[in-house]
């Protein structure tokens, strides 16, 4: 009896070691459509996986200044949608309309300002939608600038160039 007692335990304390022997082997091959595939048994063509035998031990790292994430900032793109680039605006008043897009969404806070030919047009107004009035025959470039709550410039839009038509005021019937 105390044979068979010391063959169990025997047996008992060397299948965690053949286990864990076992567990070590790796298989890994290529699929039909080449994916990688990993087994813990051999097929036809998979070659074995070799492990580094020691441990992965990194050192603690110091926890006495706990590390806080700011928040990410909101990327703001401002862009004008009319008049499209390169358009002409035909008024005999001078009148053009500037409508912008501000994404993401606008908030509540946001300040946008016009500039025309590089000139501030007004004071930064909480929506995208601009009037000018008697504006000048010719070419002219605009540009919108998103501003935060504190005033500080968090956007510019891409640079548009317009072209205002006006009948001339010397000769009304030419183009």
């Amino acid at each position: 009896m105390n044979k068979v007692l010391l063959l169990l335990v025997l047996c008992a304390v060397s299948l965690p070691i053949y286990a864990d022997q076992q567990a070590k082997k790796v298989f890994v091959m290529r699929d039909a459509n080449g994916v990688l595939v990993f087994s813990d048994s051999p097929q036809i063509g998979a070659e074995e996986v070799s492990f580094n035998s020691r441990p992965n031990i990194m050192a603690a790292t110091d926890t006495t200044f706990p590390v806080t994430k700011k928040p990410a900032k909101e990327q703001f793109e401002v862009s004008i949608i009319q008049p499209e680039d390169q358009a002409t605006v035909r008024d005999n008043t001078g009148s053009v309309y500037v409508s912008g897009r501000i994404t993401p969404m606008f908030k509540r806070g946001l300040r946008v300002r016009l500039l025309v030919d590089g000139q501030s047009q007004a004071e930064p107004q909480s929506n995208a939608v601009f009037i000018l009035r008697d504006i000048e025959r010719g070419e002219h470039k605009l540009q919108l600038e998103l501003f935060d709550q504190n005033g500080k410039l968090i956007a510019t839009s891409p640079t548009t160039t317009f072209y205002l038509h006006r009948a001339s005021r010397i000769n009304p019937g030419a183009n």
